[in-house]
This record gives structure tokens, C-alpha cells and sequence, in this order.
């Protein structure tokens, strides 16, 4: 049997997925990633070479890598970037979806996939926090939370406080006060998800969304943020059955595969 393997090596979380010949999923794993980025990449794969029984990533016939730190991978056969692996990691999950929001660390994309899992099209926000997994991070600690717990407090809210700063900093000190001053915080919390979707609508119209999307990176996660999304963009959310956050490493082994088997 052949293993293929993905090293998806992100700001905030390195994911590593190791595929059958099939495509099959062997093993996978996602750990908080270090400062640097070989490091990452290097226990990820050490992980999930291991759930495999394989002591090294030498043994793999074919290994990507992806993400922020793809090119700190220097064991991989090559790298591809995030935006091409997230395509086909959704693609090989359900291949009916065509439009995508990715919410990483740092970034937030919108990516349309063509029907052989390729790019159609993207765009992506790099040059703002805002919406992004680090700004969840910041709402997390004002509110004295774990980021599950948050992500859940904006489901039970009647009424949504808007938030109406648009920099993590600013909004961060916006819902400080706001909650200094006893307002609901599952209002806050609404009026934050709503803020998030709203700078989600031109990357979902970018990805060529017309009535339904996915979501993929930790953000997917967010029960808020799905909620909100589905209100503000009048999308239907689609949840995908493999872990959204390796979809960046499993589009990258089912490149690897592809590309092993086109070798023999």
C-alpha cells in the first residue's frame, strides 16, 4: 500500500493528512503552530506518520505541502499554494460544492472551485485582521471565554448590538466598553458574527456563491458565524463531513496522490 501525505503548515494551527491509494483519509492531525515553521511542519508530520506506522516521511511516495509556511516544509516533493488545496480538499469531500469562504489565522478568501477541484476564480483579504481567526482570538478574550464558548454565545441572543468598528483593535476596546457596560453579551456576540458576515459578502460573491456555500479553515467551526452568514448573505452554509480545518491538508495529499500515481 502507498501513503500520500499533506502538510498544510498555517499561522495559527499546522494540519498534516496522510491518503490511501484510494484517497481514503489514513491519519490526520492539527496542532497550534510554533513560531517556526519547519518545527511545525516537522512534528505534524511526525504525528500522523506514526498513526500510519511509518518512521519516516521519506516513505511516503508523494508529499505536499501548503499553507502560510509551504515553503518551510523542505521534506515535501514540492508545495502548492492554500487556495489550490483548499479547492480540492472540498472538492474530494463533496464534490457539489462550488463556492468557498476561508476564514485562517490571518486571511480571509473566497475561492470558486471548477468541477475537476481546480481554482475557478478567488479573492482574499490579507491586509486586514478583521474577521479573521486572530480577530476571533481578541473577541474571545474580552469576553473571558475559550474561542467554543464564544462561538456558541451569539445563538441565544433576541437582538443583535451592532459593532461598528471595523479594525480588531478599535473593536476590541468597542466591546470592552460594551460589555463594561452590562449589555447582553450575547447580543455583542450576535453583533459581532453579523460584522464578520457582512465583510464575508464580496468574497462570497467573488467565489460566484448564488445559493449556497461552505465554509473551511478553524472559523468553520463557528456556529455563530455559520448562523450569521446564512442571515446576512441569504446562503445556505453547507457542512462538510471531514474536519473543515484539514481541508487545506487533505486538497494537498490528494494533489500528492495525483501526482505519485502519475509517476509509476
Amino acid at each position: 500500500m502507498k501513503y500520500f501525505g499533506g502538510c498544510d503548515v498555517g499561522s495559527t494551527y499546522t494540519k498534516a493528512v496522510i491518503i490511501d491509494e484510494t484517497g481514503k483519509i489514513c491519519a490526520d492531525t492539527t496542532l497550534k503552530s510554533k513560531i517556526n515553521a519547519e518545527v511545525s511542519a516537522r512534528l505534524a508530520m511526525e504525528e500522523v506518520l506514526g498513526k500510519v506506522g511509518l518512521k519516516s516521511s521519506e516513505e511516503l511516495a508523494y508529499l505536499i505541502g501548503t499553507g502560510y509556511g509551504r515553503n518551510k516544509v523542505p521534506f515535501a516533493d514540492e508545495n502548492i499554494s492554500e487556495i489550490s488545496c483548499h479547492a480540492m480538499g472540498v472538492h474530494v469531500t463533496d464534490p457539489t460544492v462550488k463556492a468557498i469562504i476561508d476564514i485562517g489565522g490571518q486571511d480571509v478568501k473566497g475561492i470558486s472551485v471548477d468541477t475537476d477541484g481546480t481554482v475557478k476564480n478567488f479573492a482574499m483579504n490579507d491586509k486586514c485582521a478583521a474577521g479573521t481567526g486572530r480577530f476571533y482570538e481578541a473577541m474571545a478574550r474580552s469576553f473571558e471565554m475559550s474561542l467554543p464558548e464564544f462561538s456558541n454565545l451569539s445563538l441565544t441572543a433576541k437582538n443583535v448590538i451592532p459593532i461598528t468598528a471595523q479594525c480588531t483593535v478599535f473593536a476590541e476596546s468597542e466591546v470592552i466598553t460594551l460589555v463594561g457596560e452590562n449589555k447582553p453579551m450575547d447580543e455583542i456576540a450576535a453583533g459581532i458574527q453579523m460584522a464578520v458576515a457582512k465583510r464575508c459578502f464580496v468574497m462570497a460573491k467573488k467565489a460566484g456563491a448564488t445559493d449556497s456555500i461552505t465554509l473551511t479553515g478553524g472559523c468553520a467551526k463557528n456556529a455563530g458565524l455559520k448562523q450569521a452568514i446564512e442571515r446576512v448573505l441569504k446562503l445556505k452554509v453547507i457542512d462538510l463531513k471531514t474536519d473543515p480545518q484539514l481541508m487545506g491538508a487533505l486538497g494537498a495529499a490528494e494533489y500528492a496522490r495525483q501526482k505519485g500515481l502519475a509517476k509509476v
